[in-house]
């Protein structure tokens, strides 16, 4: 019955490993067990803990040294237009990896510093979504990339948003108000969150790709990055869909071993990679004129 309601967690939870069901119970180690699902054990480690989605884990670890990678290589770029917002973007994902790591990741925690990693986590993908669909923009050039204005538009609004959606999360997880309290008898319903979380980034992803389709083929005229920007899509949609659909039927093959987290972070460190690479194929390396000179911003 509540797989009909709009707001509803209860489907995705049972059959997924995502931070934000941490919110709604008090102990979802191992992940889905709360939610009659295939409970992903993992290693089993003394008194009855477990260690879940190891492969997570040191994927999620392996996606922020690559991204402190794209960081440095994005500062090489002096000319590159967007160059700093992109640079923002990698943190954000830095950000969320690390979240992942603890939420995602079946550490034997404390249930409430669980749920502060995961509370922080769903904010963090907020947030970043926003940042990247931002990055969008800045290549119609609205505003001078790289100055404070545009700077300071990304990290204020997307703080906000880190913020706004970090304190729903938090009052859901340990009922401060009453207000986004949530438990079985409503099938683990939260709107806000279900907007915030599920449907807002979703959005961006789709904004962000349009524009940048739209900047490419119809401004730029260039054919050859779309080819980046479809595999990044790509990319990222096979990584939810093993998440997503994919996963309740790993856990069962693997009797519990694995799940589709596991390859949900393996395909959007892909994904995240490609976009680095789209971005990269439509700026410049080196400005050809000398800096005190009118500078275009693409090839």
């Amino acid at each position: 019955m509540g797989s009909t309601q709009f707001g509803n967690f209860d489907d995705f939870c049972r059959d997924s490993t995502l931070p934000v069901c941490n919110l709604f119970v008090d102990s979802n180690q191992p992940p889905n067990a709360a939610y009659g699902g295939c409970a992903l054990r993992g290693i089993g480690l003394s008194d009855d803990r477990y260690l879940a989605n190891l492969g997570s884990i040191l994927l999620a670890f392996i996606a922020i040294l690559v991204s402190l990678l794209l960081i440095w290589r994005s500062d090489r770029k002096q000319a590159a237009v967007g160059r700093r917002e992109m640079q923002i973007f990698l943190l954000g994902f830095i950000f969320v990896e690390i979240c992942e790591i603890f939420s995602v990741g079946g550490f034997p925690l404390d249930d409430d510093v669980r749920k502060g990693f995961s509370a922080a986590h769903v904010a963090a993908i907020t947030a970043t979504c926003w940042v990247l669909l931002l990055n969008a923009l800045v290549g119609f050039q609205f505003l001078d990339d790289g100055t404070p204005a545009s700077m300071g538009l990304l990290l204020v609004s997307g703080l906000i948003l880190f913020v706004g959606t970090g304190y729903i999360a938090l009052d859901t997880a340990f009922d401060w108000t009453g207000e986004f309290a949530t438990n079985a008898d409503n099938d683990y319903r939260n709107i806000a969150l279900y907007v915030l979380y599920q449907l807002f980034p979703l959005v961006c992803l789709v904004a962000f790709f349009l524009l940048e389709t739209f900047l490419v083929v119809r401004i730029l005229g260039e054919f050859r990055p779309m080819l980046y920007l479809a595999a990044a899509g790509l990319l990222f949609a096979i990584g939810q869909i093993f998440n997503y659909v994919v996963s309740t039927h790993l856990c069962q093959a693997t009797d519990g071993k694995i799940n589709g987290a596991l390859f949900e972070t393996l395909f959007t460190l892909f994904s995240v990679v490609m976009l680095w690479v789209f971005w990269s194929s439509i700026t410049e390396d080196d400005w050809p004129t000398p800096l005190s000179q009118p500078m275009p911003g693409y090839n």
